[in-house]
């Protein structure tokens, strides 16, 4: 508990723009009342406990730390969010909850906040609490990008569409999963382009829709690089029928053993659909064609 913090809560999948903006004015007011920038967020994801319906997320908890830490914040919060907590009058929430465990001496909301049992919690509920506990109230606007609020459905819509620059034109930042390469079937290494098969850390990580994609790849653990590439997300119908989604990634210029590697991938642009070839000759016509296609969007080439 700390009775001076400068509080915001949310989700905050993604730390996407509208966030940061939000994080920006938090680490400010926090310096301004030397006090603790701090986020409270819920995990899981709320929708997925009141819908009974996965949520892909764009970050995991342990991005989503590292990202709120490099703008400014110096306190994450993290309620574990249960059916009874959704039923929490609000005055209660703020109470019991932001008043006596987290501590607030300052609260940062968006422009359309709602919180508690019903969502009837609001800035007027928490201007009244504040006049009579002591702590205040600040509303940051609706954040846009392009005439286009700036919202983590607004960044899932993208990449589930395979608009991977749309997506990172909303997060300020390529979009990003991480994962180990575990073993496939080693075909791509018989065709000349091996590939290392990235499974997500976080089943419930977003992976970008079907197809080929420019990549640049960070190695995590033991000599850590950086490479160009190019990733096929899809169910490879040229060799499988009905096969599970993969990700499958080819480093230029990598050698060597990547399986148990941990490998960040920064997905850059998608380069075309995903499609079965009558031939393996024409698939590695094609990949060739990729690779090209993928050094210019990396800017590589001209």
């Amino acid at each position: 508990r700390d009775d001076g913090a400068v509080v915001t809560t949310g989700t905050f999948d993604g730390v996407h723009l509208g966030h940061q903006a939000i994080l920006r004015y938090l680490a400010q007011r926090a310096e301004e009342r030397g006090g603790t920038a701090t986020v409270v967020t819920f995990h899981p994801h709320p929708r997925e406990v009141l819908s009974d319906v996965p949520v892909p997320l764009l970050t995991t908890l342990d991005e989503r730390a590292e990202l709120l830490a490099a703008h400014g914040v110096g306190r994450f919060v993290v309620l574990p969010f249960t059916r009874r907590l959704s039923l929490m009058e609000p005055e209660r929430y703020v109470r019991e909850v932001l008043m006596e465990q987290v501590g607030l001496g300052e609260i940062v909301i968006g422009y359309d906040h709602r919180f508690g049992k019903g969502r009837v919690g609001d800035r007027e509920l928490l201007e009244r609490m504040g006049a009579r506990a002591g702590f205040s109230v600040d509303v940051i606007p609706e954040q846009t990008e392009a005439g286009v609020t700036l919202s983590s459905t607004e960044v899932r819509r993208a990449l589930l569409a395979g608009e991977a620059r749309r997506a990172a034109a909303l997060l300020g930042r390529p979009y990003s999963f991480a994962g180990v390469v575990v073993r496939g079937d080693g075909r791509g290494r018989t065709i000349g382009y091996p590939t290392a098969n990235v499974q997500p850390d976080d089943p419930h990580k977003l992976i970008p829709a079907v197809g080929v994609y420019a990549v640049q790849v960070h190695t995590e653990g033991g000599e850590e690089g950086r490479w160009d590439g190019m990733m096929n997300v899809g169910r490879r119908p040229t060799f499988e029928q009905d096969g599970a989604v993969k990700a499958e990634v080819n480093l230029f210029g990598a050698e060597g053993d990547l399986y148990g590697r941990r490998l960040r991938v920064e997905v850059v642009e998608r380069i075309r659909d995903e499609k079965p070839f009558g031939a393996v000759e024409d698939l590695v016509e094609q990949l060739g064609a990729d690779r090209e296609a993928s050094l210019r969007a990396l800017g590589r080439v001209p």
